[in-house]
């Protein structure tokens, strides 16, 4: 079995995870960042980040290309498309088990696992995945050229979305079960102003209908309790995300009644020498710009984990 030792282990190449992996590696600790899917995260899902300072626009592939590159120039090692079938966290050397067999050692972990897009939950949702179901606009708002679509949703993410996919759409009716949106007042007055733009409030799609692909969905008004039928060709959901934290149920990382990692201020978990940083952390906002200075306090606290570690040992010695 292939074994290698390193100084730090990162899983999750999203904002937090890349900037974990330029913090140590540029410090010349050994890294390796291992994520299930490529890099990026949920980042790399985003048309267009207009407030990452330094940048007045960029695509979220455009910036974790460049966080990528730059980790991988300071000599941090990069696996994607991973699976991990084997942990230990609690030994004082952390250790895991790839599906291929790779074997992995660390003196410190960092979990930056981030979160993924959640589901309605209605049904008809899985039927129609991929065709005419959405949870990004980037990926598929170009499909959706010249017809009328849905946005579900009331954050930051639907709001910027929904005046996004205008671009495309000919009409976007914005659903949001609250009589109020979530989002930053920038963002509501964009989409409230957009005229290809409809707003429903206090309405939630109940089933998604059709043959070979969505056509139509059921809307309750939470209000009136009045049931309808609205014809579309796609809908978009962004309502949250769920932390990508199945993998530690049941294991020694504290986790919350949302599975979130516990953390304290400085990014350390439960477990000697494992840190998290990051949307899979406990947190109330969750932004790139976040995202990067939990990955900054992570790398900088694991660096004086492993620079103890070194000076035990010459004590020893």
């Amino acid at each position: 079995m292939e074994s290698k030792h390193y100084n730090s282990i990162i899983i999750g190449a999203g904002p937090a995870g890349l900037t974990a992996g330029i913090y140590l590696s540029r410090a010349r600790a050994t890294t390796l960042i291992l994520d299930s899917g490529v890099a990026g995260g949920q980042m790399i899902l985003s048309h267009e980040i207009a407030n990452y300072p330094g940048f007045e626009s960029i695509s979220g592939y455009e910036l974790s290309s460049r966080m990528k590159k730059q980790a991988k120039n300071f000599g941090c090692d990069i696996m994607s498309g991973i699976s991990i079938v084997e942990i230990d966290f609690e030994s004082s050397i952390k250790s895991l088990r790839l599906s291929n067999g790779k074997k992995f050692t660390a003196d410190t972990i960092i979990l930056a696992t981030g979160g993924r897009s959640r589901n309605l939950g209605v049904a008809g949702e899985d039927i129609f995945k991929g065709r005419g179901i959405s949870y990004c606009a980037t990926c598929d708002g170009d499909f959706f050229t010249g017809k009328e679509i849905a946005v579900v949703g009331g954050g930051n993410t639907a709001l910027e979305e929904a005046v996004s996919l205008t671009k495309y759409a000919t009409k976007v009716t914005l659903i949001h079960m609250l009589d109020s949106f979530q989002g930053f007042q920038h963002e509501q007055d964009e989409a409230l102003k957009n005229p290809k733009i409809e707003i429903r409030l206090n309405s939630r799609i109940t089933a998604f209908n059709g043959k070979d692909g969505l056509e139509s969905v059921n809307v309750e008004n939470l209000v009136t309790h009045e049931q309808y039928e609205l014809n579309l060709d796609g809908v978009f959901v962004f309502i949250g995300y769920e932390a990508n934290t199945d993998f530690l149920k049941g294991r020694c990382i504290k986790l919350n009644e949302r599975n979130e990692i516990v953390v304290d201020s400085q990014m350390q978990t439960n477990v000697s020498g494992v840190f998290a940083a990051g949307d899979a952390n406990a947190k109330r906002y969750r932004q790139i710009t976040l995202a990067t200075a939990d990955g900054t306090i992570a790398a900088l606290n694991a660096m004086d984990y492993i620079n103890k570690l070194k000076t035990n040992a010459l004590q020893v010695v």
